[in-house]
């Protein structure tokens, strides 16, 4: 097991806690092996009746996923390598979405990505005032993956395609407000909401009493906005309907979305609209693994990598550069089905 992982015991709970701090613990493929190997000992232990999911020290509870491995292996080795990440990652996401027993989840600090995959399956997912939640793949021209599709499809008000397309932070009290969070605690209340449910107190109860009344939202004032500009299933109408808004909101967001890749948000799009005619969840898994494969080896990936992390100027250069030249064809290609093994080796 790996040390990236802080595995214990705590009464009728079973612990896992993210550590690796100086990445805000975002996940590599041994935490996420680790978490399935544990995971699968306690669904089978009668003395768990319940996991609590956290991080250690540090500002944030997940970052996201493995950014760096997955952009060397699409440089490297074709995406063999990230192919295996995202095997093991969504793996996990359907593991912890299928799970027997409640999981408690605390979205302590910042939350994204990947963190957003481990969170979400969670029957309880606790959001606190330093919870910073996005799912922000369009800004290194991937898509909103690790059961995105699922999640932000369901939200009500097209807050899922505005979410999806523009990388939007939400605070706590924001993500209950849009129903990715279940409850609201001050962080100071967290160690002893872990005390009692471990202790063997019912956890709705513990959660709802320990619990405080949120700030207001502050993306509730765009509900309206949102429902209205992010009502369509293409890029061009959504750019179109922001363009003839005159107001401040509106060209903030178009003035964000010309800096995504325009095939991760067409992508994206297609993923929330093709998830949402779903019927289970590991199905949409199935497809988002296809689409991973495909994205991870085509250029906007790496390099929307290398602009926002690697050299940090913010500047991709992304191929293809205009929305009108992502062709269906080329949205078709990702969404096919995967090839065998041989088809594999010749591409």
């Amino acid at each position: 097991m790996t040390d990236e992982l802080l595995i214990r015991r705590e009464g009728i709970a079973g612990v896992i806690s993210l550590n690796r701090p100086k990445a805000i613990h975002a996940l590599t493929l041994g935490m996420c092996q680790g978490m399935i190997e544990i995971l699968t000992e306690w669904a089978a232990d009668p003395e768990v009746k319940v996991v609590i999911l956290d991080h250690s020290e540090g500002r944030g509870f997940c970052s996201g996923g493995d950014i760096n491995l997955l952009r060397q292996s699409a440089l490297n080795d074709g995406g063999v390598s990230g192919r295996q990440f995202f095997f093991e990652e969504y793996r996990l996401n359907n593991l912890l979405f299928t799970y027997g027993k409640p999981i408690v989840a605390f979205m302590d600090g910042i939350t994204m990505g990947g963190g957003v995959g481990i969170s979400q399956p969670a029957r309880y997912r606790v959001a606190t005032e330093h919870t910073r939640f996005a799912m922000p793949e369009t800004g290194i021209g991937l898509f909103p993956d690790v059961g995105g599709g699922w999640y932000l499809s369901r939200l009500e008000g097209r807050m899922g395609q505005f979410l999806a397309l523009t990388g939007a932070r939400l605070k706590g009290e924001e993500c209950l407000w849009a129903g990715l969070a279940t409850h609201y605690l001050p962080s100071e209340a967290l160690e002893e909401a872990k005390n009692r449910i471990a202790a063997g107190h019912e956890i709705a109860g513990v959660l709802s009493a320990l619990a405080v009344t949120p700030p207001e939202p502050a993306i509730a004032e765009h509900e309206h906005a949102i429902r209205k500009h992010f009502a369509f299933d293409t890029l061009e109408e959504v750019l179109a309907s922001l363009e003839a808004d005159d107001s401040g909101w509106a060209m903030k967001e178009l003035a964000t979305l010309s800096t995504k890749s325009p095939q991760a948000c067409k992508v994206s799009l297609r993923q929330l609209a093709e998830s949402e005619k779903l019927e289970t969840f590991a199905q949409n898994m199935a497809m988002e693994y296809r689409i991973g494969s495909r994205v991870l080896i085509l250029p906007d990936f790496a390099e929307g990598v290398r602009a926002v992390i690697v050299d940090k100027d913010n500047e991709p250069k992304w191929n293809p550069a205009t929305p009108e030249g992502v062709t269906d064809d080329m949205l078709d290609a990702i969404f096919a089905p995967l090839p065998t093994e041989e088809e594999w080796k010749a591409l």
